[in-house]
């Protein structure tokens, strides 16, 4: 089972903000009518425009929860409608109001949590079956039996549980809370925007419905917002994937080459290298060999003087530093050099893994495990008379990396300005 993981701010923050203001303008008395037309159409436009921007990328699950609370949105909003021009609800209003808080949960939950699988036309066909037996089956019933489906949605099974401020039918807060567990336990175990995006939607939504027929707007701000999270939230994986690396969480190619464009005239480019990887990855494997780039990524991560690193490709990482000359970064590379030097991965056998934490803590201190520790090559350059234009400087830092390699490995080696050769750092074996 994949161990659960911690929760990453940043996966929450648009979300987050987003509720934000949706809770402020639900809850404001009145709204202008610039606002006022315009959560009457978005919720329109982003189906049409996020279901769409879904498609082009072959999302399926976001597609149908766009779906889902569309639908949801368009039966409630014939209700408030109703309602607010004739100061009463229409006869059905309470039995839609019931099946929609009931349904709505639970249709997104199950969205939510169905991953989408490699066919992707299979996918859409099995996905909208779904969606069109539940809604024709609460059609059915609620057109054959109203009064009847309307008891038993109504029906209070477990008094002791009741309270005064629950508003919605009993068996809509259970299905709430297991949707909300089920999407953390799923952002846990793999935490990625979208996940977080669904969470904070359902925790929209339980709030949304029973203030549906209390607070004007919240219905169509509410409506509006949690389909707005879920377009961002596939935008925000669609900018991670571009631009950041997904074995090792650090800025990729991509990135690198925009921040290059931005440097000014004083900056320090360094290019580093795993020493040996290939022979390395031959030896114990691709998945050891993952391992390896992951510690290398977190050590060069926490290198200082306002150095960032990028995954360049490979078993290549790159470091910039703006506003920076050599002799100021020359310690900063060395101290990360160490660090990954020192550092000691524990290969264990796969075949024999640990049930749980505690017996691997036991392996890990006993003999159970054997350790292995790599190291880096680390080239750097900085513009000067032969270096002028960024892409000349990551060449001459490639062509100082190379220069370590044949200096032995495991150092950090620099084009000296206005000299000839290089300078090599390497710390004594002591």
């Amino acid at each position: 089972m994949p161990r659960l993981v911690a929760l990453r701010l940043g996966h929450f923050l648009p979300a987050l903000l987003l509720l934000g203001g949706g809770l402020l303008a639900a809850t404001l008395p009145t709204l202008t009518d610039f606002f006022t037309s315009l959560f009457n159409v978005l919720p329109t436009l982003l189906l049409l425009l996020g279901g769409t921007f879904c498609v082009v990328y072959g999302r399926q699950r976001e597609l149908f929860m766009l779906l889902v609370l569309y639908l949801g949105y368009f039966l409630l909003d014939e209700q408030v409608d109703h309602y607010r021009e004739f100061g009463r609800v229409r006869e059905d209003a309470a039995l839609v109001f019931h099946l929609s808080s009931l349904l709505l949960p639970a249709l997104y939950g199950l969205f939510a949590l169905w991953r989408e699988r490699t066919h992707l036309i299979q996918d859409l066909i099995a996905r909208g079956a779904v969606l069109l037996a539940v809604g024709g089956v609460a059609a059915a019933l609620a057109r054959r039996y109203p009064h009847g489906l309307e008891q038993w949605l109504s029906v209070i099974r477990w008094p002791s549980l009741h309270a005064e401020w629950m508003s919605l039918v009993q068996l809509a807060y259970p299905v709430f809370l297991l949707v909300i567990i089920a999407l953390l336990v799923q952002y846990l175990r793999t935490p990625r925007p979208v996940h977080a995006v669904q969470l904070v939607g359902a925790l929209a939504l339980l709030w949304m419905l029973p203030n549906t027929f209390i607070q004007p707007h919240a219905l169509q701000v509410m409506s509006s917002v949690v389909m707005l999270m879920i377009v961002v939230g596939v935008a925000h994986e669609a900018y991670q994937m571009a631009f950041r690396d997904e074995l090792t969480g650090l800025p990729g190619r991509r990135a690198l080459n925009e921040r290059l464009q931005r440097l000014g005239r004083n900056y320090v480019i360094a290019m580093a290298d795993v020493d040996h990887f290939k022979k390395f990855n031959d030896t114990h494997g691709h998945d050891v060999g993952d391992q390896v780039l992951r510690v290398v990524a977190s050590q060069l991560r926490k290198v200082g003087g306002g150095g960032k690193v990028y995954r360049y490709g490979g078993e290549e990482f790159t470091l910039v530093f703006a506003g920076k000359g050599i002799e100021q970064c020359l310690p900063h590379l060395e101290a990360v050099r160490q660090a990954v030097e020192r550092y000691q991965i524990q290969l264990r056998d796969r075949q024999q893994r640990p049930a749980d934490d505690k017996a691997g803590r036991q392996r890990r201190a006993g003999s159970g495990a054997s350790q292995v520790s790599v190291t880096v090559s680390i080239g750097v350059a900085q513009p000067g008379l032969e270096h002028r234009s960024v892409e000349a400087v990551l060449k001459a830092a490639d062509k100082a990396l190379y220069g370590a390699k044949s200096a032995g490995r495991n150092c950090v080696s620099c084009q000296a300005q206005r000299r000839r050769g290089a300078v090599k750092l390497k710390a004594d074996a002591s």
